[in-house]
């Protein structure tokens, strides 16, 4: 008989009247790593936040090591045992590494009629649970001043702190190196042999080949499919996920033929982050920056941007010095897409078209008085989404805080193509999204490139590189360590470079 962690039976839940799951039922058992994979939309995380205590199911029911789980609260599911680790990390900025992993249970001392915060003991196991995932930061460093993937680390270690016997991973992999990835990976197996059952939910379906022992793959809020990941080819995957057979997830380059320099970077430096970083970018041209995380890669294109400054050398846009401001930048046509789509991608409260036109509102002002033309904005915002297949109830009155990760990245990038930019910068840009939004985002990036747009695109994914550009940088400790022609990609080679073990001629 199975020694079954969770059970679920017929979960049905509804938002609106719109069904969002539609009858699941999944097992997981103690020691078993279950990937559960689906489209952004699929559902995947409406169920995980039932099982969580966020969400109620509107039908079905729960066991949870055999007995009748239904949390009524996120507290409850801890409580029982379930412990979660979310694709957007739950962290108080303003608070240090050491607090945030021990907010609801800080080490006391009392005396004399008084209790204080023991910050010994605090700093102590905060030590402890950050040895456990191989996150080398001072406890004491504040969470806002973390990078993604080091908050990614500090999310997981809080969820480790509880010892739970069902851990839910969302993601977890979207803003970690190669490095941070094995250590992660490494934890999962640990926690297979004490017997913690583990949900891993992931868009990097090798990953989830690699790691898990049976998949679930939903669709539409349906389970298409279950059993041992064996059963589960990559085709196979992909097209239970969207209903239909992807050849190529990576679309054919046609025409390689490039303009003339659009960006050209001189000598770039600034002390701690860059070192005399050189390149061109040309028109039409998809140029990579690999590397590992805090390899510079992302303050290398904040750099560019004018969002950070820079010490020495030149950035020049179309053979002129670029300015040194986000608004001159894309007064000459520069456009940046940030990782976080939620931190600096996004206003979450408003609607889709409100944001896809915010850098471009000067063209929808009325001549003359210059008054705002919502009607204008609204239709041509409408257009670019429509061309990008957004999902959403209204893309004038849902927030997109409300859409799922992939829709949100689809109306970014809607943002920056209404501004018709000539050099477009992309960081991380399919991070979190699924295989069919990840296609749809790589035709787009075709596209610019065959309009003539020159870009630069920063990945953690080594396979999207090799996969989409025509040229690579490799970056290690804020230098480029060399480049590399789509004819001399060599995967091992450039890791051996990304760990700074060699240098590419």
């Amino acid at each position: 008989m199975t020694d079954w962690a969770l059970q679920l039976d017929g979960i049905d839940k509804q938002f609106f009247g719109v069904p969002v799951l539609r009858g699941v039922t999944l097992g997981v058992s103690r020691g078993e790593v279950l990937g559960l994979v689906g489209e952004n939309g699929a559902g995947k995380s409406t169920l995980m936040n039932i099982v969580s205590g966020v969400l109620s199911p509107d039908g079905g029911s729960m066991h949870l090591g055999g007995e009748p789980f239904a949390p009524q609260s996120a507290a409850d599911a801890s409580h029982a045992g379930v412990a979660i680790v979310r694709q957007e990390l739950n962290l108080f900025a303003n608070l240090s590494v050491a607090e945030n992993l021990r907010l609801a249970n800080f080490p006391v001392r009392r005396g004399m009629g008084r209790v204080v915060v023991d910050r010994r003991e605090l700093r102590r196991q905060a030590r402890a649970a950050l040895e456990r995932v191989g996150l080398r930061v001072s406890v004491d460093r504040l969470a806002g001043r973390l990078t993604p993937g080091e908050r990614q680390l500090l999310e997981i270690a809080k969820a480790l702190q509880s010892r739970p016997r069902l851990i839910l991973l969302d993601e977890p992999t979207t803003s970690l190196a190669a490095a941070e990835c094995e250590t992660l990976f490494g934890i999962i197996d640990a926690l297979r042999r004490d017997g913690v059952a583990v949900v891993y939910i992931s868009h990097n379906l090798a990953d989830v080949r690699r790691l898990c022992d049976s998949t679930a793959v939903l669709r539409d809020g349906e389970l298409q499919g279950v059993g041992p990941v064996a059963e589960f080819s990559l085709d196979r995957m992909i097209s239970m996920m969207v209903g239909r057979s992807i050849d190529a997830v990576f679309p054919r380059r046609i025409a390689l033929q490039f303009g003339d320099t659009a960006l050209e970077v001189k000598h770039l430096t600034q002390p701690g982050v860059v070192h005399d970083v050189s390149f061109t970018l040309r028109q039409g041209e998809i140029v990579g920056v690999s590397g590992l995380m805090g390899s510079g890669r992302t303050e290398l294109l904040w750099i560019l941007f004018g969002l950070e400054p820079h010490q020495s050398g030149e950035v020049l846009l179309f053979g002129r010095p670029a300015a040194r401001s986000p608004r001159h930048s894309i007064a000459a046509g520069m456009a940046l897409v940030t990782e976080s789509r939620r931190d600096d991608g996004l206003l979450l409260d408003s609607s889709a078209v409100a944001n896809a036109s915010l850098v471009a509102l000067p063209r929808f002002g009325s001549r003359g008085l210059g008054w705002y033309r919502q009607d204008k904005a609204t239709a041509a915002c409408n257009s670019v989404l429509q061309s990008l297949q957004l999902r959403a109830q209204s893309t004038t009155n849902q927030p997109v805080r409300t859409l799922s990760g992939g829709n949100q990245q689809k109306v970014v990038l809607a943002k920056w193509l209404l501004a018709r930019p000539r050099v477009i910068l992309l960081d991380e840009p399919t991070r979190g999204v699924d295989v069919g939004v990840k296609t749809d985002i790589y035709r787009q990036i075709h596209e610019l490139a065959a309009g003539g747009a020159a870009v630069l695109v920063v990945s953690s994914e080594l396979e999207e590189l090799i996969g989409l550009c025509d040229r690579l940088l490799v970056m290690a400790a804020g230098e480029v360590r060399g480049e590399a022609r789509r004819d001399e990609f060599d995967r091992e080679r450039l890791l051996r470079v990304a760990f700074g073990e060699e240098r590419l001629t």
